[in-house]
């Protein structure tokens, strides 16, 4: 059997949670719906993909309101979804997959990062000499394939309902020479040029900043319109975790509030970028 997407799990605790909440048994949601136990059981330990017609049977049988019921739906539609990134399925991990999949749903996209600008910000040189150092094993036909996934993903920052993006970046990655000068200062006009758009806000953590919430390390909270349904993503070296639970998710919702109150101020910070651009001559 196919490992559950976050997605399905998601949903799975989510339905679980909500017949729970209502003091339904399995038994009483069978003879209600005909939806059986076992099948239940299923989709809410995402054993099973669940399918929209019964997600809307559960969900009215719950008296959940119109909101999360389009929410829950939605979600089980989308709970496989795949989409142009399946044509880098070999070099691509599936916590990988599962992110631009959940990317191209979700509203926010919040991170912290303090070695490496994100992702979503990278420029091709950047990625390219990321890649190409940290990518263990990798063949440089593997590098250029996630050079392009990276590009690609990119778009969901421009598209006519973009994601709404907010990064605190430490001022050791701006000052970092990554693929040296040339490509540094690319990388860092690219963040100007970014910072510019009305849906993107960069900050920079400094150095002298003393005891903080980002040195537990870096971090990303993907936001959904249900926020029961955010996750976490917390990458790895090897592998990578997705944190779930809406009681942990809050953790690291305050510790980024936290961090974000600890950064220089945007004016400061893209004060700070430009300055550093500029010495790269």
């Amino acid at each position: 059997m196919a490992e559950a997407t976050v997605r399905q799990r998601q949903l799975g605790r989510q339905l679980r949670t909500i017949r729970e909440a209502r003091r339904l048994t399995l038994e009483d949601v069978e003879q209600a719906t005909g939806i059986t136990s076992a099948k239940l059981s299923r989709i809410e330990l995402a054993r099973s993909a669940a399918k929209p017609a019964d997600v809307l049977a559960l969900a009215q049988m719950y008296e959940c309101d119109e909101q999360l019921v389009e929410s829950l739906v939605a979600v089980s539609r989308d709970g496989k979804k795949r989409g142009w990134w399946l044509n880098y399925g070999e070099v691509l991990s599936p916590w990988l997959a599962d992110q631009i999949s959940l990317e191209e749903d979700a509203t926010t996209f919040r991170t912290y990062q303090v070695q490496l600008i994100p992702g979503l910000f990278q420029t091709a040189g950047y990625a390219r000499a990321v890649h190409a150092r940290l990518a263990i094993g990798a063949t440089s036909e593997d590098v250029e394939a996630r050079v392009r996934v990276r590009r690609e993903r990119q778009a969901i920052l421009t598209q006519p309902k973009p994601l709404e993006m907010q990064a605190v970046i430490h001022e050791t990655a701006i000052r970092s020479l990554v693929g040296g000068a040339q490509t540094m200062r690319d990388q860092l006009e690219k963040l100007l040029e970014l910072a510019a758009l009305p849906n993107i806000t960069i900050q920079v953590m400094p150095s002298e900043t003393g005891v903080h919430q980002g040195m537990n390390g870096p971090f990303s909270i993907l936001g959904f319109p249900n926020d029961n349904l955010d996750v976490v993503l917390l990458e790895g070296l090897l592998t990578s975790e997705w944190v779930e639970e809406p009681e942990r998710v809050t953790v690291f919702d305050r510790a980024f509030r936290d961090i974000v109150a600890e950064a220089w101020s945007l004016d400061q910070s893209l004060d700070f970028i430009t300055a550093q651009k500029d010495r790269l001559k």
